[in-house]
């Protein structure tokens, strides 16, 4: 079955990644399991996608979320990062076999690989990210978001912002870009979001969205955002991991668009990019991966259920304007605001698939 998480549990302070950015490098993978002081309860570990560790989003997120764990609750962790996709059900074994559970898996794209080590290693925990299994075993559990949510708000910032001359970027064009990694349903969700929180502000504006087809590619991600640029779109929004990255420097490199994050907070975690970033489209990972493996070293692993993370449920939002904040009008950010209101209260439900 699927239900959202309860708000007070949800509500956990959200782990800060700008230590990340101040650091000027990526956060590294740990070469083996990092026992903090004193005893671990259990072990946790991940499985990232094809991304990686540095992807700037959801791997880097869901490792936050074992790093607040380990700081915390005292647990030893480890990440194998996977390189291609037969890469999942041999890093999921090879976690399994070495006795880590809960063992996360990041991405929807790894949903065939859990279903089979989950069966094949009962007495192991697993948590799908971006995964809505259909009847989840008691050792799985899905977590999800209402990315749509996210995106709507995004939406509104872009479809406002593009008719506005708060920066001499914005043109006359009435355009906006989404770039996506891979068309699945998180992404789409994004998109879907996006679209209807634009026009919900302007019903005339134009979105043009482009697939890159992979969310580690950089040099397309760049290529599909310099496309937009060309076609007027004065904001992009971008979905799409390290691929959205790219898509972050054809933005700054053109000097023609404004760029919208997504996942985490994008200003924290891409150096340099404040004259650029708008505001981010925030996934809260970091937190549904530290609630679980905190159920878990209590001894209530929530297996045989989808979690699902709203904006009611602080599982999704936006991110602060940064360096635009001065900048922004007033209305936009009671537009915003407006826009969370009727979400959380029901009186606006924001579509997962384009109409």
């Amino acid at each position: 079955m699927k239900r959202s998480v309860r708000t007070g549990l949800v509500a956990a302070v959200v782990v800060s990644m700008a230590g990340m950015m101040l650091a000027g490098c990526s956060p590294a993978a740990p070469s083996g399991g990092s026992a903090s002081s004193g005893a671990a309860s259990i072990k946790t570990a991940m499985v990232t996608d094809v991304g990686g560790l540095g992807d700037k989003s959801f791997n880097d997120l869901s490792y936050a979320g074992l790093q607040r764990a380990q700081k915390d609750l005292k647990v030893n962790i480890k990440v194998l990062q996977s390189h291609q996709i037969t890469d999942y059900v041999t890093n999921l074994s090879e976690l399994s076999g070495a006795g880590y559970s809960p063992v996360f898996a990041v991405g929807f794209l790894m949903s065939d690989a859990v279903t089979q080590e989950s069966t094949a290693f009962p007495k192991t925990d697993f948590g799908g990210i971006d995964i809505d299994f259909t009847n989840p075993p008691k050792n799985v559990v899905g977590l999800n978001f209402k990315e749509q949510e996210a995106g709507y708000l995004a939406g509104v910032v872009a479809g406002l912002a593009t008719q506005a001359t708060f920066d001499p970027r914005l043109n006359k064009d009435n355009t906006l870009g989404f770039v996506g990694g891979m068309a699945i349903p998180p992404v789409q969700r994004y998109e879907a979001g996006f679209v209807a929180g634009a026009k919900s502000v302007d019903p005339g504006v134009k979105i043009i969205s482009l697939y890159a087809g992979r969310f580690d590619d950089q040099a397309k991600g760049k290529e599909l955002g310099l496309s937009l640029i060309s076609s007027g779109a004065d904001i992009v929004f971008a979905a799409a991991g390290q691929t959205g990255t790219g898509t972050e420097k054809a933005c700054a490199d053109s000097g023609k668009a404004l760029f919208i994050g997504v996942d985490s907070d994008q200003f924290l975690t891409i150096p340099n990019s404040g004259n650029v970033m708008l505001t981010s489209a925030v996934k809260r990972v970091d937190n549904a991966v530290y609630l679980v493996v905190k159920d878990a070293a209590a001894g209530k692993f929530p297996g045989g259920q989808n979690l699902t993370f709203g904006l009611k449920d602080d599982g999704v939002g936006i991110a602060p304007f940064h360096d635009f904040d001065s900048k922004v009008p007033q209305s936009i950010k009671d537009a915003v605001a407006k826009a969370e209101t009727d979400i959380k209260s029901g009186a606006v439900v924001v579509p997962t698939t384009l109409k």
